[in-house]
């Protein structure tokens, strides 16, 4: 099995997307293909098959919960395990985010050498 994971970044700020692509291909060595709609990131899903996604939950158009349900409803993405990046700090916000299915949820503003390490911890890599 190959060492290196593949994680999609799908997030419509390029800034936040850049600082996450750069915390995982620097702090992890992993490869990282980042994306700005979920429309976007269902299609690299599709074809590229990541390791995993981090997916944010605030974006026009599809919305990150949006974009998760369609991941799920896909045999050929529904294996991913889908990381939610989010705003949202409250632990009701949180648990209702994880009751969706999602692999986990990371808050933002994280640190970009903690970002790597909860998702270890997430997806217990």
């Amino acid at each position: 099995m190959n060492a290196t994971k593949r994680i999609l970044v799908i997030d419509d700020e390029d800034g936040v997307r850049e600082i996450i692509q750069m915390s995982i291909e620097v702090a992890a060595g992993w490869e990282a293909i980042g994306v700005a709609s979920g429309s976007e990131g269902l299609a690299i899903a599709a074809t590229e098959q990541p390791d995993a996604i981090l997916l944010d939950v605030m974006m026009p158009d599809m919305d990150g919960i949006a974009t998760f349900q369609r991941l799920q409803a896909n045999s050929a993405t529904r294996h991913i395990p889908t990381i939610l990046l989010t705003a949202k700090a409250k632990i009701s916000e949180k648990q209702q985010l994880l009751n969706l299915g999602v692999a986990g949820v990371i808050t933002k503003p994280f640190e970009a050498m903690s970002l790597v390490a909860q998702i270890q911890s997430l997806l217990h890599w």
